[in-house]
């Protein structure tokens, strides 16, 4: 009986990987869905602040206040509107076709001559989205700095300040979001992959009524455990090695680490990603309500826990004790270690440790949840 086991298992993922085939929504999910979402993150998603519509109201027409409006116009993070009134961006503020109005006030000029560089100018931003005010505020003070010391340099004045500030951002010195968005999408498509597909493995076997007759025959729990989930785990690192190709290649992300050492942490994720799937399709028999489940507890978590988009520091405490269980989280914190800064072990074992955890519990619970009987 054990030398059949072998031969047993082999047909079993032989018989699952023809199936992955043959149906389209597999190939649908697996192949299409991936680079859909790989190129929308990579193109369509940006959390980079360029090029904000602005308001310039230039109330004064002093040629100083000509040269400061020059500043706004030729900063790349601002696209710029000039009229001569407030006023005028007064509704397009409102209606949120500008993100902010800066007034250079009429008395810009007098001020500056008696002020010296303090002459004030005014920034108006649209609360509603708080992160673009700020943004708004920052670059305007940064496009003022710039000018004033421009000046300075204009009437010869080069006496070094008190303390010089030279900025130097580490793993990401592009400040790119793309960078940082990419390689955490790779950890949704696995996702899509290891739970999605999954979960209606064992539920399509007894929507069609094949589950009757697999059970009918000597295979253990363990062989259809392992038959039903080898070929997904090889998917996954398919459209892992895919993405990474596609990230570096087409969208010019770095990645520092080595070719291993992310293979090592892609399959530790597998783990809990494939096991929640298994053990999903198991619960429930019903394709609808376990592809339901499987965005409930797999998709929505990675998209939203995980730090992908928003940062975990920034959660409420309760949802930041959540995430400690959200395998995405620790596959996307390895994710940016392996492509922004390198294979720094003393960061990615305890991810793999917790993730290669999370995966025993659902292979475990899967097993125990399955069962060869009718009832």
């Amino acid at each position: 009986m054990n030398r059949q086991r072998p031969r047993r298992l082999k047909a079993l993922i032989v018989k699952e990987t023809l199936q992955v085939f043959r149906d389209p929504s597999s190939i649908l999910i697996a192949f299409v869905l991936p680079l859909i979402l790989l190129f929308l993150f990579g193109y369509g998603v940006s959390l980079d602040a360029n090029e904000i519509d602005i308001g310039l109201a230039l109330e004064d027409t002093s040629p100083e206040a000509h040269n400061l409006a020059v500043a706004f116009t030729n900063s790349r993070f601002f696209d710029v509107r000039v009229a001569r009134d407030r006023r005028a961006f007064v509704d397009d503020l409102v209606a949120g076709d500008i993100r902010g109005i800066v007034v250079v006030p009429a008395d810009f000029s007098a001020r500056l001559k008696y002020q010296g560089d303090a002459a004030p100018i005014q920034v108006i931003a649209d609360g509603t989205q708080p992160n673009t005010a700020n943004f708004v505020q920052n670059y305007v003070q940064g496009v003022w700095s710039n000018w004033r010391q421009q000046r300075r340099l204009e009437r010869g004045e080069t006496a070094a300040p008190a303390i010089a500030l030279e900025s130097r951002y580490w793993f990401n010195e592009e400040l790119e979001s793309r960078n940082f968005l990419v390689p955490g999408s790779v950890a949704i498509v696995m996702t899509l992959i290891g739970t999605l597909l999954t979960a209606l493995v064992i539920a399509r076997e007894w929507e069609r009524g094949t589950m009757e007759a697999i059970m009918a025959t000597p295979v253990g729990t363990l062989e259809l455990l392992a038959g039903k989930i080898v070929p997904y785990f090889a998917l996954g690192m398919m459209a892992m090695a895919v993405c990474t190709i596609i990230a570096i290649g087409l969208f010019g992300v770095p990645f520092r680490g080595s070719v291993w050492a992310l293979s090592a942490v892609s399959a530790a994720f597998l783990c809990p990603a494939l096991g929640l799937g298994y053990l999903i399709s198991a619960a429930t028999r019903n394709q609808f309500v376990a592809s339901q489940m499987a965005l409930f507890a797999g998709f929505l978590p990675a998209m939203l826990l995980s730090g992908f988009i928003f940062e975990i520091s920034s959660m409420p405490a309760a949802i930041q004790a959540i995430t400690h269980v959200i395998p995405a989280r620790y596959f996307v914190s390895s994710l940016h270690t392996l492509f922004l800064a390198g294979d720094i072990w003393p960061l990615l074992l305890p991810n793999v440790a917790v993730m290669l955890a999370i995966g025993a519990l659902f292979l475990g619970l899967a097993v125990r949840n399955t069962r060869k009987r009718l009832d």
